[in-house]
């Protein structure tokens, strides 16, 4: 028998001063037994650095026609499409078509999840943008991280403050063109 998700709860206080979005939400993120910790963080760190109305997770990876998270309108169209991790050029492709806007954050090396991207088929891929973190950043979040999580994110001038649990970070937040 296979072992279902795990549900982690997360308060959030979002003070993100380079969009002008502060908020105060509850997020349930499920992780499925063959999602990493450091996923499931970036996941939720691309969520709230996306934050708008109409933003949701995807039902996971048993929705493969979908990216970890997407924004809609009130009408229902896909205004965001948003990839985590390493997606190869074929999601990017598809989700370009999709959406307006497609974006990547990832926990991993930048330089490693684009290389496979060069010279590919990818639909407006000048348009599109990869988000990364500071060398280890994302591996502390995941030492803080617990089933019920009390955060708070600030980000100023491409800058990331999070405290997650009482434990404090700081990071830059990357960006870098996918095409």
């Amino acid at each position: 028998m296979a072992a279902g998700a795990t549900m982690h709860s997360f308060e959030v206080q979002l003070a993100d001063m380079d969009r002008g979005v502060y908020e105060q939400f509850t997020v349930r993120a499920a992780r499925h037994p063959s999602e990493t910790e450091a996923y499931l963080v970036t996941r939720l760190l691309a969520y709230c650095l996306e934050y708008q109305e109409g933003i949701v997770f995807s039902e996971g990876i048993s929705a493969t026609d979908e990216p970890a998270v997407l924004v809609r309108d009130l009408t229902g169209k896909l205004l965001t499409w948003i990839e985590v991790g390493a997606p190869d050029a074929a999601r990017l492709h598809t989700g370009s078509k999709a959406a307006e806007r497609t974006v990547v954050y990832t926990h991993r090396d930048p330089a490693k999840v684009a290389a496979p991207w060069a010279g590919a088929k990818i639909h407006r891929a000048d348009e599109i943008v990869l988000h990364s973190f500071d060398p280890g950043f994302v591996d502390a979040a995941v030492d803080a991280l617990e089933r019920r999580n009390a955060m708070t994110l600030t980000v100023t001038e491409q800058q990331l403050y999070l405290e997650l649990n009482g434990v404090n970070l700081s990071s830059a937040v990357h960006a870098q063109p996918a095409g």
